[in-house]
């Protein structure tokens, strides 16, 4: 419930403090005095889209307080405590906007963002006037409005579900197709590359070792005959024969060199045993050395082929094998796509089966809702002196979506026969009112904990039609909160608080007073609706009449 509304410095209030009550609170006030600001003074602090100008001429900053009572299990507190706030049974919003426009946000003394403001406010206050601006005018809410009062919240989250895993489903089999086409439209390359790289069957560093293969035979005949020297040199009848007779020398006359020749024979045994190593490796070289011409011409023309490919491929020589890989990687792709294809069409026809089963399911649970708000609105259309008039929810079939495949419309017929048709269309004024009355009625019935303006709902309405609005309102009330801002005697008649918005000058500035009327000023207020500027005797009487009746 809103307890108290404080504003200081907003449009031509500079200060203003109004104290509401449970069950109907009424403003009245001649037209002008500044009743709507106190609207959009509420909705600043709630965070909704108002006026861009709003701080009073003269001042730095306007700043709105707005103070709620919260009952035990209030929505609020869900935003309270997904935003960090800590629960409170009182919650205070306050909201300054300065001159240069910066705006800040408080709730219970901690700074939050608009959209903290704005969640908060959807389980506050419901605001509708004659002009809604809410969606009850608008047919593209309308499907929205309807689910709210089936409660259909789940059936539509599971629409939701399945139409996301449709929309997936989709979209993996329409990727998978397109790649598909992309590798047929180069499989006769794929596959001979695929074919050409396997019977090359390139090694990494094979590049490198051919190379140098092919270098050390192209310069075989121009080295071969200093190695062929360096070992008849060193070999069997060259150093080591030498070798050996030194060391047959040696140790015939070791015996008779006490020593002396030791360390010399043992010198020379190892340096036999490294020409040994040098003589084999010289004639490993050699044998190296000594090559079929033709194998030559064998390792040039693999050589050359494997660098083509690699330029073929636009990759290292090194890297060929690698490429063969990922190029069978994609055949192998497009020879199993048949196979996964038609894994992908079965998801997809299973996504489909469970969109349909889902859907049909929430268009029944739809068409059930539809057939109780009708019943209902029949319900509020009567006592508002509209018992003729018929309320229809529409629902046809369109094109599905994530809400399912259904179009809902509020349409009315005023009059037996009547063609039926959208409520701004078809209905007048006055009836137009009532229509909002009513589907407000409805659509908030299960909104606990919930403050519901109306801002002159009453428009275009009269007399005993007027009083019947006024009653309506009052029911409503019982047990809630509803505040009305009215030009009706009648509907303002029926409040439990009745509160007059003035508009006064001083000292050349335009100011808005509002002021809580005690019973006779009541009378007056009333007198003063009914009988205009000059309030008589009669016109007391009948406010007397209004206010017992």
């Amino acid at each position: 419930m809103l307890r108290s509304l404080d504003i200081r410095d907003m449009l031509i209030i500079d200060r203003l403090e109004l104290q509401l009550q449970p069950g109907l609170n009424a403003l009245t006030g001649e037209t002008g005095a500044g009743k709507s600001i106190l609207l959009d003074s509420l909705g600043f602090v709630l965070g909704w889209r108002g006026r861009a100008e709003l701080v009073r001429e003269g001042a730095e900053q306007g700043e709105v307080v707005a103070e709620f009572d919260l009952p035990p299990d209030h929505p609020a507190y869900a935003v309270l405590d997904e935003a960090g706030i800590p629960r409170d049974e009182t919650l205070i919003l306050r909201r300054v906007n300065s001159r240069d426009g910066r705006k800040t946000a408080y709730v219970n003394d901690r700074r939050v963002s608009g959209e903290v403001l704005r969640q908060l406010s959807d389980t506050l206050v419901e605001l509708h006037g004659q002009h809604d601006d809410r969606g009850l005018l608008n047919p593209r809410g309308h499907r929205q409005l309807l689910d709210d009062f089936g409660g259909l919240e789940d059936m539509v989250a599971r629409t939701r579900a399945a139409w996301r895993d449709l929309a997936g489903a989709r979209s993996a089999l329409h990727e998978a197709e397109e790649k598909v086409a992309a590798l047929r439209s180069e499989e006769d390359f794929l596959r001979h590359a695929v074919d050409e790289l396997d019977r090359l069957s390139p090694e990494p560093g094979e590049d490198e070792t051919l190379d140098q293969r092919r270098r050390m035979m192209q310069g075989a005949e121009k080295i071969r005959e200093d190695i062929a020297r360096a070992h008849a040199a060193i070999g069997a009848d060259g150093a080591e024969a030498l070798m050996r007779d030194a060391s047959r020398w040696l140790e015939g006359a070791a015996g008779n060199a006490g020593g002396a020749l030791d360390a010399a024979l043992a010198a020379l045994g190892r340096a036999m045993v490294e020409l040994a190593e040098a003589e084999d490796g010289v004639s490993r070289a050699l044998d190296a050395l000594d090559f079929d011409p033709m194998e030559l011409e064998r390792v040039e023309e693999r050589l050359f082929a494997i660098r083509a490919l690699a330029r073929k491929h636009d990759v290292r020589p090194d890297d060929l094998a690698e490429a063969a890989d990922a190029l069978r990687t994609r055949l192998q792709a497009l020879d199993s796509s048949s196979g996964d294809i038609r894994a992908l069409r079965h998801a997809v026809g299973e996504a489909e089966a469970l969109y349909e089963e889902v859907a049909d399911d929430l268009g029944a649970a739809r068409a059930e809702a539809a057939e109780a708000l009708d019943r209902a609105m029949a319900g509020e259309l009567t006592p508002l002196k509209m018992e003729r008039a018929v309320f229809t929810t529409e629902i046809v079939e369109a094109e599905a979506g994530p809400d399912g495949r259904d179009a809902v419309t509020f349409t009315v017929a005023t009059n037996p026969g009547a063609p039926a048709g959208p409520l701004n269309r078809i209905a007048s004024g006055g009836e137009l009112s009532r229509f909002l009355l009513a589907l407000k009625v409805c659509l908030t019935a299960e909104a606990e904990g919930l403050t519901m303006i109306f801002d002159e709902i009453d428009r275009g309405v009269g007399g005993a039609t007027a009083d019947a609005v006024g009653r309506r309102l009052e029911q409503l009330a019982e047990g809630a909160q509803v505040l009305v801002v009215t030009h009706s005697p009648q509907v303002a008649a029926r409040a439990a608080f009745h509160a007059r918005v003035d508009k006064t000058v001083e000292d050349d500035t335009t100011l808005s007073r509002v002021t809580a009327l005690n019973d006779g000023e009541r009378i007056d207020e009333i007198a003063r609706m009914l009988s205009g500027d000059r309030v008589t005797d009669e016109a007391r009487a009948a406010a007397r009449a209004l206010l017992e009746g």
